[in-house]
């Protein structure tokens, strides 16, 4: 049965399906293989979005700090909050849908690999099973074809084993990915995006066995993306309103080492004061003793 949602794809399934079929029929890929190949080659195209949302992700944590200061200033007015923040994001030259991004554009792909695997590639695996001109094909089953190492077909959702095993994975991948895209420090924020893999599992055993292989594979695309980015491009310091990391305008930058030097000068004399041994005190000089009295002779003598 054809979905209107399926016709609405329509396009992006002939263009995914064409690259698949290239790595099948043309390299000589197992379907399995085609799609983790299909997965690196959406996701390489999407380098481009990937590095803008890294920088609006990294430029979001840096004010952070002033974010919750106009948050606090207009608490009671939801509407001027807004307008402030939409403001501050401009004169910073901020997009904070820029992170959303890469996210947005897989959903898409996601969708349409879901129904490509059940109908258009059941055609293309199992094309005995699965005539074309069967409207509504059936999964493959076990075949050589349709097996992927222990995945026995990739077109029929997994069950027993092979499910536990395909929904560990995918739980441990998002949680990695997570923990390395993460830029937020806010507590409630990354206890979300942990809690997330666990909301999705009661859907995502439903899917076919073929989506899960492109979901974990494409998570652990994002942990090796993360390592990369922590190499090249580490976090920004939060700008925090005269803390350690204030973002300093040029000129106080500029003179912020001789401050430094100066500091570190005035350290090392005081140290150096401080280990020279202390004088004595000065000792109390006792006043002299005053002058005996001489006694009178009488005048009687011997």
């Amino acid at each position: 049965m054809i979905t209107p949602l399926a016709n609405i794809f329509q396009p992006l399934i002939d263009a995914l399906e064409s690259v698949m079929l290239f790595f099948h029929d043309n390299i000589g890929f197992g379907w399995g293989f085609s799609i983790i190949f299909l997965t690196l080659v959406v996701r390489a195209a999407l380098i481009p979005l990937t590095w803008k949302q890294i920088k609006s992700m990294q430029a979001m944590q840096r004010v952070a700090p002033q974010i919750k200061e106009l948050q606090a200033k207009y608490k009671d007015d939801k509407q001027r909050l807004q307008q402030e923040t939409m403001k501050f994001y401009q004169e910073n030259k901020i997009n904070p849908l820029a992170s959303c991004l890469p996210l947005a554009l897989q959903m898409p792909v996601f969708i349409s690999l879901f129904y490509m695997l059940r109908k258009d590639l059941r055609h293309d695996i199992c094309p005995d099973i699965n005539p074309p001109t069967v409207p509504n094909p059936k999964p493959c089953g076990s075949t050589e074809a349709s097996q992927f190492f222990f995945i026995p077909d990739i077109t029929d959702k997994a069950t027993g084993a092979v499910l536990i095993v395909l929904v560990v994975m995918y739980i441990g991948s998002q949680l990695l990915s997570s923990v390395f895209m993460s830029t937020s420090a806010d507590r409630n924020q990354r206890l979300i995006m942990m809690g997330l893999p666990f909301f999705f599992v009661p859907f995502v055993i439903g899917f076919p066995a073929g989506l899960l292989v492109y979901w974990i594979t494409t998570n652990l695309w994002t942990v090796g993306q993360g390592i990369v980015v922590r190499r090249l491009a580490p976090g920004p310091q939060l700008a925090t309103a005269g803390g350690a990391g204030a973002a300093l305008p040029t000129g106080a930058r500029a003179a912020a080492p001789e401050r430094r030097r100066r500091s570190r000068d005035q350290g090392e004399d005081g140290a150096a004061a401080e280990k020279q041994p202390a004088a004595e005190p000065a000792r109390a000089v006792a006043p002299p003793p005053p002058p005996r009295k001489k006694k009178k002779r009488s005048g009687r003598r011997r």
